[in-house]
């Protein structure tokens, strides 16, 4: 059984920086894709950034490129989501995903999803 579980939410003003976590529970962590994405209110969920189970493969969505940067820590079973430059934007649920498949842009390849963690950017 694999468990996700975000943290590191919360409300910043225009231009700060925020560092979301993810720490998956389960023994299959070194062979999951990892991925986040968010939902603003009114809006669908929309793919962030993601990365290969190896760490040698990231992906990010074109508005995020250049502020946003994904790890991971296989030892500490945990996913990074380091955002800088935030903006309203920016505001949104951020899901941490989990999975086997590819491409790693599409939440099909994603099994295990968390409850998400709000971020709140004010002006």
């Amino acid at each position: 059984q694999v468990q996700l579980v975000e943290s590191g939410g919360g409300v910043v003003q225009a231009g700060g920086s925020l560092r979301l976590s993810c720490l998956v529970s389960g023994r299959t962590f070194r062979m999951l894709q990892a991925g986040w994405f968010r939902q603003a209110p009114g809006k669908e969920r929309e793919f962030v950034t993601a990365i290969a189970w190896s760490g040698d493969s990231t992906t990010y969505t074109d508005s995020v490129k250049g502020r946003f940067t994904i790890s991971r820590d296989n030892a500490k079973k945990t996913v990074y989501l380091e955002m800088n430059g935030l903006n309203y934007e920016d505001t949104a649920v951020y899901y941490c995903a989990a999975g086997f498949r590819w491409p790693l842009g599409s939440s099909y390849a994603y099994d295990y999803w968390g409850q998400g963690t709000q971020v709140t950017v004010s002006s």
